[in-house]
């Protein structure tokens, strides 16, 4: 009987130690994202496996369509100048336009085939939520995708502020009970980040103005000088704490060009910063 138990205990380990090899294997396949958009980031080789990036500004100031241009960027096919990666869409604003896409898509691909189009648009995963509890059974039901989808390099939420609103009133006046679902969020989309060797993408709304205060900025004395932007952060700890890259978009104002967009991007451990340019045409974003 011992003996017996022994045998099984073996076996039992050889199975575990299998399967986290294989889980190794896949975390280590996965695709470097450090070409995505170099004109998006304030360091070179970015981003990283594990980088948080935060798209923040006011609507109508290019945020959805930097988005499109990423996807289209990592599911292109390498010998069409994609990275041929997989994505991850979750869409709490109900925003996401196909249609959008697959036209920018039919502009890059060139003379691409419908089988073409059809293999780009597989490596896109879609998925909406409608509240803070739906996004966050959605979070804790994607950890065995990203186990079985060593391709599934991207994670994009928009936006992670589409609840805060409903939150605050649901919560009464307890903040803890306002944030409680966001932070659970905030956490496992750490763990998922962390664990799976991802990147994230989040864009969050203009909601709180700034303070008139310069002494009460939220941005490091040497970024001061570099952003204007209209921000000042409402979301829990917890999220604030886990982001990499806040970049902020706006729109000039003296720019005769509707569809000229700016943003600074700074990465916060850092504290580094770039202010670039670029355009919306209908085959998507330009720099």
């Amino acid at each position: 009987m011992g003996d017996a138990f022994r045998r099984a205990e073996s076996g039992t380990q050889r199975v575990s130690s299998f399967f986290s090899l294989k889980l190794l294997a896949r975390l280590e396949g996965r695709s470097s994202l450090k070409n995505l958009e170099p004109n998006l980031f304030a360091e070179e080789g970015s981003p990283v496996h594990g980088d948080v990036i935060e798209f923040h500004g006011p609507e109508g100031t290019g945020k959805t369509e930097m988005l499109y241009h990423l996807i289209a960027r990592c599911i292109i096919p390498k010998s069409g100048g994609g990275l041929e990666v997989e994505v991850m869409f979750i869409d709490t604003d109900y925003h996401f336009d196909m249609l959008r896409l697959v036209t920018i898509l039919e502009h890059r691909l060139g003379q691409s085939t419908e089988e073409t189009m059809k293999c780009c648009l597989g490596r896109l995963f879609l998925v909406n939520c409608n509240s803070s509890t739906q996004l966050l059974l959605t979070l804790y039901s994607l950890e065995n995708m990203f186990c079985t989808h060593p391709s599934l390099c991207l994670l994009i939420l928009d936006s992670i502020s589409a609840f805060y609103w409903i939150d605050r009133s649901n919560g009464g006046e307890s903040l803890n009970s306002q944030e409680m679902n966001l932070k659970k969020c905030a956490n496992l989309l750490e763990k998922l980040v962390r664990e799976h060797h991802l990147a994230l993408f989040a864009t969050t709304q203009s909601l709180m103005q700034k303070s008139t205060n310069p002494s009460e900025s939220f941005f490091p004395v040497k970024l001061q000088h570099e952003i204007d932007a209209d921000y000042r952060p409402y979301l829990c700890k917890s999220w604030q704490q886990m982001v990499t890259y806040r970049i902020f978009f706006s729109k000039p104002f003296n720019s005769s060009n509707s569809k000229a967009f700016t943003f600074v991007s700074c990465h916060l451990k850092r504290n580094h910063a770039v202010k670039r340019s670029f355009t919306v045409s209908e085959c998507g974003v330009q720099f």
